[in-house]
């Protein structure tokens, strides 16, 4: 048993590294480790990092070179997703770093932790498991959240079956390996028993979630995703339940209905349709192309006539010409997406696409993602307009510092961290981690202002 050793953890990368960060800590936890809330009060600092895309790499290894200028005497372990992919050659390559894990087998932390103290600037890296194996799905119901009051992030899966040819996902996660539904829906109920308000589903791809374990369908699996938001409605109580990243190819329309009968299902969908291109779309080895992309957007409107609907495009990908770019730039201006998120290409070894010939000069590129997030500014304002005047129900997450009346908060239209926000002014002094109502009064930017209309 360790004792009196404490760790800070430096948080990097997407929601599901959120997770395993998580679950690390309550592994240190378990081992007599003791989280500190400052890194100048930790034995040890852990940078949870991300290794998808090439500035996420960069962050966070300047992220590791940071921490040891800043507290040289400190030691640095570097876990997550970097480290799995990149683990032996930052080994020797890397020596802020004192120790190196992967995320493959995240009951291993204590003994990273070890090897981070004694310096052995060693990593620490379980393999990728094969389809059939589900290391790598460990959760800690009671484990440390560390997202906002009143919020937590659940993973369905780890890894990823789609071979998108540009994506890492599979080269550091592995194969598909989802977790079962009773699994997933007592670890949602014992977050509803700690509090939480609302519970973020993610995966890299929820409409995949349970294809490797569910029953097949006329030969091929069928997504177990409509029966566990059905499982998941049949509890009681106060609470929302929010779905991230669906890959448009895989959405299951019986989520239609679910988020008809249950307003708790918030018709909120995270759709990363990349491209509009069909041809750049088959290079990126996906099925999809503008016309089933926009009867998809007019399907789900239909059904949920205040649905939001958040994606994300990729441009720069290799081949991708000028017609190519204006058509997805058609398909933006069609789709009238509520959020919108655009990546420049990264050139990620060992996938299909780095060997792809007509790479697009990164100029072009960053012209490219400057041109559609400057078009997207005007969508987002005129869809957050027609809030104005309504009165939603906001989660309130922070009081804003030296502001007795003011408040951050977020309603069903706004994901945690990436969208835009409530400034709440209230009457009476709030509880974060709640929810509350609130009158839309102004749109400011992608920001909301609203006047709390409940009384609490």
């Amino acid at each position: 048993m360790i004792n009196h050793r404490s760790f800070y953890l430096d948080p990097h990368g997407c929601a599901k590294n959120q997770v395993d960060g998580e679950v690390l800590m309550a592994y240190l936890l378990s081992a007599g480790w003791q989280a500190v809330g400052a890194p100048e009060d930790a034995d040890l600092i852990v940078v949870n990092s991300c290794g998808f895309i090439q500035s996420a790499k960069e962050e966070s290894i300047e992220a590791v070179m940071e921490w040891k200028k800043l507290f040289p005497s400190k030691k640095i372990l570097l876990a997550g997703c970097l480290a799995q992919r990149y683990g032996e050659a930052l080994a020797r390559e890397l020596p802020e770093a004192d120790a190196l894990f992967g995320n493959m087998d995240l009951s291993l932390a204590p003994q990273a932790a070890e090897a981070a103290l004694a310096s052995t600037h060693q990593s620490l890296l379980p393999p990728l498991p094969s389809g059939s194996e589900k290391e790598g799905l460990s959760c800690f119901t009671h484990r440390p959240l560390t997202s906002f009051p009143g919020s937590a992030y659940v993973k369905l899966t780890e890894g990823c079956d789609n071979r998108c040819s540009y994506c890492a996902i599979p080269l550091i996660r592995g194969p598909l390996r989802s977790r079962p539904v009773e699994s997933i829906v007592e670890e949602c109920q014992a977050l509803l028993q700690r509090g939480v308000r609302e519970l973020c589903l993610v995966g890299q791809d929820l409409g995949s979630y349970g294809k490797d374990i569910g029953p097949s369908r006329e030969g091929e699996f069928s997504t177990l995703l409509p029966e566990l938001v059905r499982r998941l409605s049949q509890l009681s109580g106060d609470f929302w339940i929010r779905l991230l990243y669906i890959h448009p190819d895989h959405f299951p329309g019986e989520l239609l209905e679910l988020c008809e009968k249950d307003p708790r299902i918030l018709p909120y969908f995270d759709l990363p349709f990349q491209h509009a291109s069909p041809r750049i779309l088959r290079l990126m080895n996906r099925k999809g192309n503008p016309e089933t992309y926009l009867d998809l957007i007019k399907r789900i409107r239909d059904a949920l006539p205040h649905a939001t609907i958040r994606s994300t495009f990729l441009v720069g990908f290799p081949g991708e010409t000028e017609e190519d770019f204006q058509t997805l730039r058609q398909f933006q201006e069609a789709a009238q997406l509520d959020w919108l998120g655009v990546f420049a290409y990264s050139r990620e070894e060992d996938t299909p696409a780095y060997h792809f010939k007509g790479r697009v000069p990164q100029k072009i590129a960053l012209h490219r993602k400057k041109e559609i997030e400057t078009a997207q500014i005007p969508i987002t304002e005129n869809r957050l307009e027609r809030l104005v005047g309504q009165e939603l129900q906001i989660i309130v997450e922070e009081q804003i510092e030296n502001e007795e009346n003011l408040y951050i908060g977020r309603g069903i239209y706004h994901a945690p961290e990436v969208d835009g926000a409530v400034v709440l002014t209230a009457s009476q002094p709030l509880q974060v981690g709640t929810f509350t109502r609130s009158r839309i009064v102004a749109r400011c930017g992608f920001d909301l202002d609203g006047v709390n209309s409940d009384g609490s």
